[in-house]
């Protein structure tokens, strides 16, 4: 979200139909920063409503204070240039009730009277959920006190200065901005996460509240409403129409489905050895495990979260993935201490779903429940999940035909791999994940076998790795040999591209290799793809790998993104065509187009800014910095087919 249009500061005050106006066209910006800084310990439905209501009574005060005086100067030192004048003290109204919320009631001076509107009833609203960067700038903005937090939006919702933020700030009753402005110096996360839809209180997803304790609920109150009417009938009756014997009674109902999925005794257990004679070879076979699998007060704690959580439970969820509660007794899959974390994973045929809960001698705050979709898998990709999360530091729980366990370094290629020891319930030790890592100089996967098959699978920040194959798109296959992992140690570094997007497996092979212009050696073109759990989504990558100096311990530099594209066949088992092509300079400082097609292009050519022509599938044409070129090519059977774009 850009920063609002700065206007000169000698704007003229002001009035009630002013501010209103201004509050109706930047509604959501106003809704956008009261969510932000309102306390998050008031969770997501609460806040949401909270911010609503504080941007809206901006709105009545503004109409009432319309008759007198003007808006406070909006310029900050130096008489800097200011935003609407409307705009500010709008935005000022916020931040004062914002950081009032967070402030601890003293005393018996005056009450803060709850809102009245707006109201929701039968329903809990949230933001979208978002990735795992979405998730570390919370749990960051968490940290922080309200004036931190206001610091922190001010400075990167809003785009304003230090000094215009300190003012702002000092105008909304913040006794010492400075302070607040350093504090908000120690969030890392990048500015551009504050405008996402998951920070969005006017984009929602909804969901039921706790139904079983609402049905309950609504019993007991038209069973208490009947009690008082009958009461009331039979006060007014002659003799001793009220006496000791008189009750009532309220019976309670429950829906048979909800309640077998509440039942920890109704919980699918699967035998240790069942997945040795199983008919399928995937989550369904594998065995119930964890010390803590009889648990009843843990399984029962995990199940209610997951049918009703409340505002202190921590959601997340790949995209598409639906949230909902069981629909009827999912499948044990394990159920333990995980470095002081009791963990759950539960598999009920779409998705696997992981309740944490923190031990009693941590102060993490409330459970974390994780969801990701699982429907489809086989045994390659259901070998394992990420049981346990914690900073950069992962472990695993691995399939039970899972032999050993391994970490190979894909930015080391001819690095052997180091076993990674597992415990008896088939938990791994702790290694380094690369999924939140601000560098790329190394990126540890997993390779497990199973039989004769060794496989790579890499953590993407999900609770379910990808896997990581090699090969034409009509048959990918486990990377192996030196040539491989090479090709993977120059793509390694680009796999953050798909992170967070419920990946199921990224598949990189060599469509094309080229002979540079000037004797400057070999260049190779790569098409990386990345296929969801989902369907759709999916996202292509052509790469150019220019030849790098011969090095022992790595496989090169990165390749660069020569085209990128989302949600489309190209590069896949339906459709295996890919054309790109990128601008590059030679060791001799000229500049060329380059561009190579799959094995179905005849010709290609190049026109807009650089015109040219190849009778293959390689061109190669003299440029000059910064030209762009558009690019055609020509299939065997004539039909002309654009760049991948």
């Amino acid at each position: 979200m850009r920063p609002l249009s700065e206007v000169p500061s000698a704007a003229a005050p002001a009035d009630g139909e002013q501010a209103g106006a201004a509050l109706v066209e930047h509604y959501p910006r106003l809704v956008r920063l009261g969510y932000l800084v309102l306390p998050p310990s008031l969770g997501s439905h609460r806040r949401v409503l909270k911010a609503h209501a504080l941007a809206q009574r901006c709105l009545l005060s503004g109409r009432r204070a319309g008759s007198g005086g003007g808006v406070p100067e909006p310029c900050g030192p130096g008489g800097a240039a200011a935003v609407d004048p409307s705009y500010a003290l709008a935005r000022r109204r916020v931040l004062r009730a914002a950081l009032t919320e967070g402030r601890p009631r003293r005393g018996f001076g005056r009450a803060r009277l709850p809102s009245l509107l707006p109201l929701v009833w039968g329903l809990r609203l949230f933001p979208h959920s978002g990735g795992s960067d979405g998730l570390a700038l919370e749990n960051a903005l968490t940290a922080l006190s309200g004036p931190g937090r206001a610091a922190h939006v001010l400075r990167g919702l809003e785009g304003l200065t230090d000094a215009e933020v300190r003012w702002v700030l000092a105008d909304a009753g913040v006794a010492d901005p400075h302070a607040a402005l350093a504090a908000a110096g120690g969030v890392p996360a990048p500015y551009a996460l504050l405008g996402s839809r998951e920070f969005d209180p006017c984009s929602l997803q909804a969901r039921p509240p706790d139904l079983l304790r609402r049905r309950q609920h609504a019993k007991a109150a038209l069973a208490a409403v009947a009690a008082l009417l009958v009461c009331g009938a039979l006060l007014g009756l002659p003799g001793n129409g009220w006496g000791r014997g008189a009750r009532t009674t309220s019976s309670y109902t429950h829906d048979a489905a909800v309640e077998q999925a509440l039942d920890p005794g109704r919980l699918s257990r699967v035998p240790a050895d069942f997945w040795r004679r199983s008919p399928r070879t995937d989550f369904t076979a594998w065995p119930t495990r964890g010390q803590r699998a009889g648990d009843t007060g843990l399984l029962r704690r995990a199940l209610a979260a997951w049918a009703h959580p409340d505002a202190e439970v921590r959601i997340s969820a790949t995209p598409d993935t639906p949230i909902g509660p069981p629909m009827g007794a999912p499948q044990l899959l394990y159920a333990g201490e995980v470095d002081r974390v009791a963990v759950v994973l539960f598999h009920d045929g779409l998705r696997v779903v992981r309740y944490a809960e923190p031990g009693a001698a941590r102060q993490d705050g409330g459970a974390a429940l994780d969801f990701a979709r699982v429907d489809g898998a086989d045994a390659a990709s259901a070998a394992a999940l990420i049981v346990a999360r914690s900073g950069d530091r992962v472990r695993y729980l691995t399939a039970p035909w899972v032999t050993s366990v391994s970490v190979r370094d894909l930015l080391a290629p001819d690095g052997a791999p180091r076993p990674l020891r597992r415990g008896p319930d088939g938990v791994t030790a702790a290694l380094t994940s690369p999924a939140t890592a601000r560098d790329c100089r190394a990126w540890q996967a997993i390779e497990i076998r199973a039989g004769s098959a060794a496989r790579l699978l890499a953590d993407l920040g999900e609770l379910t790795p990808a896997r990581l194959t090699s090969g034409p798109p009509s048959a990918p296959h486990d990377v192996a040999g030196r040539a491989e992992r090479d090709s993977w140690a120059r793509t390694a570094c680009l796999l953050p591209a798909v992170r967070s997007r419920g990946v199921r497996s990224v598949n990189s092979w060599q469509y094309a290799e080229q002979l540079l212009p000037e004797g400057n050696g070999s260049a190779r073109w790569l098409c990386t793809r990345a296929e969801t759990w989902r369907g759709t989504g999916s996202r292509v990558l052509a790469q150019f790998q220019a030849p790098s100096a011969p090095a022992a311990t790595t496989g090169g530099p990165p390749g660069a993104v020569a085209a990128r594209a989302e949600d489309t066949p190209a590069c896949g088992v339906r459709d295996p065509r890919v054309l790109a092509g990128v601008l590059w300079k030679s060791q001799g400082g000229r500049w060329y187009v380059l561009a190579a097609g799959s094995e179905q292009f005849a010709s290609l050519s190049a026109s807009g800014g650089v015109e040219g022509r190849s009778d293959s599938r390689l061109l190669a044409v003299p440029a000059r910095a910064g030209d762009r070129a558009r690019l055609n090519g020509t299939l065997a059977d004539g039909s002309r087919v654009g760049g991948l774009r």
